[in-house]
């Protein structure tokens, strides 16, 4: 009978501390301003690895935010 007890006593143990790196990993992935610092963390590195696409997405970028402004001009 002590068998069975602590064979099912070690399940629960397991079992429950399975729960907990699961919840634990729940909460990681919807804490949002972690998110954010791990996502910004992985770029900041690719980018000093290499900033050339970066660069382009940022030249890109700047050359949409000044052709809408134009736009705007424009039309008044």
């Amino acid at each position: 009978m002590t068998d069975q007890h602590d064979d099912l006593a070690d399940r629960v143990a397991a079992t429950r501390a399975q729960l907990f790196d699961t919840l634990d990993a729940i909460e990681d992935k919807l804490n949002l301003p972690k998110q954010l610092g791990i996502a910004a963390a992985k770029v900041k590195q690719r980018a000093d690895e290499n900033p050339v696409p970066y660069l382009a997405g940022l030249a890109a970028g700047v050359a949409v935010v000044g052709g809408i402004v134009v736009a705007v001009l424009r039309r008044r």
